[in-house]
């Protein structure tokens, strides 16, 4: 699903993000990205939704390299690329129902289709009973469980989690990773970038580590291994 052959990534004024990555992600996997701040792990995680190029590479998500990717493009491979941030990103104007329903109304889809594709994923998250709420009117889990069915509402064959539990207290989190892991289930491949030391020692799944532009480690059922 995710593969990157010799991947190199500089900015212009001179930092070296990337150096040499090699990597392959199979459908459905449920990956942790994890590594010491400015380790080159946001930076890993902005090329595989275009929102960066590499310097150097190929970044290969489900058969289409990105860095060949022409700007018309993108959109239509985000649509198979869902994403959640640390802070949410909702629209505040908009109710719950409509943040979800956004990203399909974007590419027209039916009227029909929309309300019963919002619904599941509100249900799965479960927040189907606060679909006409503002995001102001929900706790912060709440609105990241909301972030999350709007990352999911399009069928995405990726899901991107940049420190989804970041702002969120414990118990919180635990919830966050209950709705990941139903994600994962469902046959999207999930990528969870975390300083998490306690999550990803208990919920054990693979762990690429990233440090100083380089995987150090790739470790199936790995622990997190660096001081959070």
């Amino acid at each position: 699903m995710i593969e990157m052959k010799d991947v190199y990534k500089s900015y212009p004024n001179g930092v070296k993000a990337l150096n040499g990555i090699n990597i392959k992600i199979r459908k459905g996997e449920f990956v942790y990205v994890v590594g010491p701040s400015g380790a080159g792990k946001t930076t890993f995680i902005k090329l595989i939704y275009r929102e960066e190029k590499p310097t150097k590479g190929a970044v290969y998500v489900d058969g289409v390299n990105l860095a060949q990717l022409k700007e018309r493009h993108i959109p239509q491979i985000r649509r198979k690329i869902g994403v959640v941030f640390q802070d949410f990103k909702l629209l505040p104007k908009l109710t719950v129902y409509e943040n979800v329903a956004f990203a399909l109304e974007v590419i027209e889809e039916s009227n029909s289709k929309i309300r019963r594709r919002v619904m599941d994923v509100l249900d799965l998250v479960q927040l189907k009973n606060k679909a006409r709420f503002l995001p102001d009117e929900l706790s912060g889990g709440e609105q990241q469980r909301i972030s999350i069915a709007r990352a999911i509402v399009n069928n995405p064959a990726v899901l991107i989690a940049d420190e989804p539990t970041g702002n969120l207290d414990p118990d919180t989190s635990w919830g966050i990773m209950e709705v990941l892991e139903q994600v994962s289930n469902r046959g999207t491949t999930v990528l969870m970038a975390t300083h998490s030391k306690e999550i990803v020692n208990t919920i054990k799944k693979r762990v690429i580590a990233v440090d100083d532009g380089k995987i150090v480690r790739d470790e199936y059922r790995g622990e997190y291994g660096y001081e959070s």
